[in-house]
């Protein structure tokens, strides 16, 4: 019997980590390690690094890529969360003119209050992470220059999706509010060790500058109540109960702040359907809705007092 139990934890932990060159990969936290170094070239030459650039990284796993760029610019700035990747990339550069150039820190970089200064990220991201680091960066100050990312190929394609297209959701209209974004390059399982379950992609984002002048809190706020049921008219979702209580909250806030007075007999749904059907916003569904379409709906609301944040 003891066997038995030996054997089932061995397989349990034998799913969850690979063994590549001596080091096991735990795979369940993204650990697939690029292999190919064409990709790795193709990645740091779209960076369109400088010598003076101070690079962010997340994730360098053993340095394969940041040896590369180690070796073009002023500093790279590693994040690894796993102290063995971090001892063996420390390692690699040990005793070599790298060595002074590389900062290494080890942690989770979503726990971060700030990021570091940084000009350009390079990064092969763990793909759990993928939808959070893009918003971490993206709401980071000073503004970068632009980042080259690796993602699971569907998250890729939803970051470029337009309206009408079955891919398009918020995730697409709050990255391209913030940067223009573009695909620049497919990568298949086998450039990685281990290879993923999924194919990949790289994409380069470049922040919008200045950026557009909307508190993005608030913006967000809006969104992501359109794109609930991004198939369902504004009518509807506006009218649910738990939208219409959360916006009559903030209507009160909002006056109360303003001394302004709240009327007696305030109906936030006559007032919420009134905004949406004098401006033909009542039967239109997030799907096909575009950026300017959505600038000019929370423009609407925030002139009337309602507010999403």
């Amino acid at each position: 019997m003891p066997k038995v139990k030996a054997e089932k934890k061995f397989r349990t932990h034998k799913e969850a980590t690979k063994q590549v060159s001596g080091i096991m990969f735990n795979t369940g936290v993204g650990q697939h390690i690029l292999k190919n170094p064409l990709i790795i070239n193709g990645m740091v030459e779209k960076a369109a690094l400088k010598a003076t650039d101070t690079v962010l990284e997340i994730g360098p796993g053993t340095g394969n890529m940041t040896v590369k760029m180690l070796e073009k610019v002023n500093k790279v700035i590693a994040c690894e969360i796993d102290p063995r990747m971090s001892a063996e990339l420390q390692k690699r550069v040990c005793g070599t003119p790298l060595q002074k150039k590389l900062h290494l820190m080890v942690g989770d970089v979503l726990k971060l209050e700030s990021l570091p200064f940084f000009n350009v990220c390079v990064a092969n991201l763990p793909y759990q992470i993928s939808s959070p680091i893009i918003f971490k960066l993206l709401l980071h100050r000073p503004l970068f220059r632009c980042a080259v990312l690796m993602f699971q190929r569907e998250f890729a394609q939803r970051l470029v999706a337009k309206p009408g297209e079955k891919l398009y959701c918020r995730l697409s209209i709050n990255t391209q509010l913030l940067a223009r974004v573009d695909l620049l390059m497919k990568v298949g399982k086998n450039n990685f060790k281990p290879p993923p379950k999924v194919e990949s992609s790289v994409v380069r984002i470049e922040p919008r500058n200045p950026p557009p002048p909307i508190n993005f809190t608030e913006w967000d706020g809006l969104v992501r109540i359109a794109f609930l049921r991004k198939n369902k008219t504004l009518s509807g979702l506006f009218r649910t109960s738990s939208v219409l209580e959360m916006l009559e909250k903030n209507y009160r806030i909002h006056c109360s702040l303003n001394n302004e007075a709240v009327p007696d007999d305030l109906c936030m749904k006559t007032k919420v359907c009134s905004i949406l059907e004098e401006n033909n916003f009542d039967s239109m569904r997030a799907r096909t809705m575009d950026i300017d379409d959505f600038l000019r709906l929370l423009h609407m609301f925030n002139a009337a007092g309602i507010h999403f944040a």
